[in-house]
């Protein structure tokens, strides 16, 4: 089974709970937190994810790591799952997934900005209003500087690409020249 097809499962089974239960943008913070911690450590990655090590030791080293990192219950027993399911090394793809399935279920549109330089405030609520109105949605924007744009905007909504950087202007005005 693809690690795409394990994440939405899991996701989507982890969503139905999170969503029942009334917490959902906390366990999924909690969980982004022990994504990064468990990139971090090459030790913990080497314990949970080697087949050699037995499963008590695996098990003792993540409730040591519950204890100390106080997740909520709804994310310790995830966590718990996984480990049983042997399928803690999926946890990154299973968070992109969640946020999306949250995301979905909860009538929000994730998208992502680029632009040359940092934009103001003025400018980012700008934009968050022209995307909702757009989209009737909610929307949950985030912003990054890339200056190889030269100038513009590139917008990213889930698949679809909004470009109206210079950088993409050049592009199309060469090609025209070249007759492509």
């Amino acid at each position: 089974m693809s690690s795409q097809t394990v994440a939405r499962r899991y996701a989507a089974a982890l969503a139905d709970v999170l969503l029942a239960g009334g917490s959902p943008r906390e366990v999924q913070d909690e969980l982004i937190a022990w994504e990064s911690m468990m990139q971090s450590s090459e030790l913990i990655q080497q314990v949970l994810r080697n087949p050699t090590v037995a499963h008590q030791h695996k098990r003792a080293l993540l409730e040591e790591l519950i204890k100390r990192t106080k997740v909520q219950q709804p994310a310790a027993n995830f966590l718990r799952l996984l480990l049983e399911n042997q399928r803690l090394a999926e946890l990154g793809e299973i968070n992109k997934r969640l946020a999306q399935v949250l995301d979905e279920r909860s009538g929000v549109m994730a998208a992502h900005v680029t632009t040359a330089r940092p934009v103001s405030e003025k400018i980012k609520k700008s934009l968050y209003g022209r995307l909702a109105t757009i989209s009737g949605k909610d929307v949950r924007l985030s912003f990054a500087t890339d200056e190889t744009l030269i100038g513009g905007i590139v917008t990213r909504v889930g698949s679809t690409v909004y470009d109206g950087s210079i950088r993409n202007q050049l592009r199309q005005l060469e090609l025209k020249l070249a007759g492509k």
